[in-house]
């Protein structure tokens, strides 16, 4: 079975920042398309950015701007650096790769 690892997520005060990892099996994450996800409570789950193995990326229009989405495939890892934190970003983030789902970590921002 095949298990995205994610961590980094935490409570923050509005305005902060957090960096949000996801590890995932060198077979899996090589030839990737990594992506994370956020769902909010009574939201369904969103699409907020995605980076090609080749480091091409791409960001939902609410988080262009303060979401970086990279990739270190020497450590099989990838990030989502968060900036200027809003309310509105609280959510569960989720980690996806070929199929695979992380588990998911809270973000809670408190205003």
């Amino acid at each position: 079975q095949v298990q995205l690892v994610e961590s980094g997520g935490g409570l923050v005060q509005a305005g902060g920042s957090l960096r949000l990892s996801c590890g995932a099996p060198g077979r899996i994450f090589s030839r990737s398309v990594m992506a994370w996800y956020r769902q909010a409570p009574g939201k369904q789950r969103e699409l907020v950015a995605t980076i090609t193995s080749g480091g091409s990326t791409n960001y939902a229009e609410s988080v262009k701007g303060r979401f970086t989405i990279s990739r270190d495939n020497d450590q099989n890892t990838a990030y989502l650096q968060i900036n200027s934190l809003k309310y509105e970003d609280t959510a569960v983030y989720y980690c996806w790769a070929s199929r695979y789902w992380g588990q998911g970590t809270q973000v809670s921002v408190s205003s």
